[in-house]
């Protein structure tokens, strides 16, 4: 379709949005309307929202009641690497932003993970884009593994893995540190690790700059830093005319979306870990939106103390009672149970070689202070679980099970991998987040096709808090349905007229009226409609 005026792509998407049926009359409602005759239309005129730029990440945080997405999530719907015209990478530079501990993972080529960020590099590679590679790895890191002992050391591990060449550049990372041969060269180039510089961290906008000189393209698949506000993640793309998605970046991102998806009910979330206060916005809403919570860690002593049953000071967060008190209040209007451990599995601090299985009750009124130390849930508590699971059709695990945060004590997050592993047999849709949960179902059979898996714990609770992850936020915005171009205009090898600030449509109707066999369109903002 030629366009006048302005150039339009609509991105393909998986959320879809039905279209209205065609034939005789069609009434003008919410955004859309036509004017149509007896079979199919003459002409329609589409008005749609466009985004404004992220570059004002706070303005997403106001709700927009008019709008037909969800504001809150609205800024999650990107622009990905997939669905960017291939033709348009090729000779461009390319900036690739990677997570170096994806690229060291044990597993080798056997991780998804690894694999779809190796994809993201070769894609571009095929492409015909001239590909630049930046990452970072901190000093422990570089300590404990020879491949990130340097700059090269670590370009010939990239060679191995992407079977092409891969040269390294120290200095400054941006493409006037290359010498004119390397950028003449189709090799692809690995700058040096970023946390070498200081305007990394700091966001700095000249360093962000200097990053992105020679740059037209910027790709992000370091999913992990999405919730930090970084050069080479969040100032970069104030100087790329197109931020994408890497292939990791946007699976784990679909990832993510799948936590707010309450399609499937009954729906229950197991929750461990501690520090009740500041994940209080998340278990709020988690309470708003699942059938069942289900507590363990350092957590459930705070809603056993908060429904009245006797626990040590020791293990009550006293700043964070009337957050428990609210969470109470939630699950109590919307009539949805709260669950928490019966048993525990206890360690002597006199003797670390001596566990015993008390009831709860029993431990907290006054076993803490003979010495004994809960680790981990008990037996009778992972029957509960097993039994409870059974008639829900959606669970999500987030944070450890244990409340002693050592790797000996594990034994109730490993049985509890056992529990899920059964239950997604029974079309049970899983999603598994952080470390202990992840690890608690490796190496079972068929596991990573039955779950969904993410060990970006502190990403996922910050977006259960509601805060807007800048990583995801400085991307460019994609419109989350995928609209039928040939069903909305009669002939779209006809050109496309655009009317931006379009108002209520009036002048456009005028216009399609006048002629017929042309194409319009409208953009204006929500607020303004």
């Amino acid at each position: 379709m030629q366009v006048c005026g302005v150039q339009l792509s609509s991105a393909t998407s998986r959320w879809r949005e039905s279209w209205p049926p065609f034939g005789g009359s069609y009434e003008c409602a919410g955004h859309s309307c036509c004017i149509s005759g007896s079979q199919r239309p003459l002409c329609r005129v589409q008005c749609c929202q466009v985004p404004r730029s992220t570059g004002n990440v706070a303005h997403l945080q106001k709700e927009d009641k008019y709008s037909c997405v969800d504001r809150s999530t609205s800024y999650l719907h990107v622009q990905t690497l997939r669905n960017f015209p291939i033709e348009k990478l090729y000779g461009e530079v390319v900036l690739v932003r990677l997570d170096s501990v994806l690229l060291l993972d044990p597993l080798g080529l056997s991780s998804c993970s690894l694999k779809r960020t190796l994809s993201t590099i070769k894609y571009l590679y095929k492409a015909g884009g001239k590909v630049l590679l930046v990452t970072s790895w901190d000093p422990v890191l570089q300590s404990v593994n020879p491949v990130l002992k340097s700059t090269e050391s670590f370009a010939d591990y990239m060679s191995s893995l992407l079977q092409v060449k891969v040269i390294p550049v120290n200095g400054v990372p941006c493409l006037t540190s290359c010498k004119k041969e390397e950028r003449v060269q189709n090799d692809i180039i690995l700058f040096e690790n970023l946390l070498n510089f200081r305007g990394e961290n700091a966001n700095c906008n000249d360093f962000s700059q200097k990053l992105a000189s020679g740059a037209a393209i910027f790709v992000n698949d370091s999913f992990s830093l999405s919730h930090k506000i970084r050069a080479s993640t969040v100032g970069i793309t104030r100087f790329c005319y197109a931020s994408l998605a890497g292939f990791h970046f946007e699976e784990e991102l679909m990832q993510l979306l799948k936590i707010n998806d309450t399609t499937r009910r009954p729906y229950i979330a197991i929750i461990g870990g501690s520090n009740f206060l500041r994940k209080a916005p998340a278990l709020h809403l988690l309470a708003s939106q699942c059938d069942g919570l289900f507590l363990v860690g350092k957590l459930s002593f705070q809603i056993m103390n908060g429904l009245g049953i006797p626990v040590s000071s020791c293990l009550i967060e006293k700043n964070a009672t009337k957050e428990v008190l609210q969470l109470i209040e939630i699950a109590h209007n919307r009539n949805i149970p709260i669950y928490y451990p019966t048993d525990l599995w206890c360690l002597n601090s006199n003797n670390n070689e001596q566990l015993e299985i008390f009831d709860s009750a029993e431990l907290l009124s006054g076993l803490i202070s003979l010495g004994w130390t809960p680790v981990d849930i008990g037996p009778s508590t992972l029957e509960r679980i097993s039994s409870l699971l059974s008639s829900y059709k959606k669970i999500l695990w987030i944070g450890p099970t244990s409340f002693d945060l050592t790797e000996e004590f594990s034994v109730g997050a490993t049985q509890l991998g056992q529990i899920l592993n059964k239950a997604s047999h029974n079309s049970c849709d899983i999603i598994l987040v952080g470390g202990a949960a992840c690890k608690a179902v490796k190496g079972m059979s068929d596991s990573s096709s039955q779950y969904t898996a993410s060990e970006n714990e502190s990403i996922v609770w910050e977006f259960l808090k509601g805060r807007i992850l800048p990583g995801i936020a400085a991307l460019d915005k994609s419109y989350p349905y995928q609209i039928p171009w040939d069903d909305v205009f009669s002939d779209t090898t006809q050109p496309l007229f655009v009317d931006i600030g379009s108002g209520n449509g009036l002048f456009l109707f005028q216009m399609a009226r006048n002629w017929e066999g042309l194409n319009f369109l409208g953009l204006e903002m929500n607020e303004k409609l």
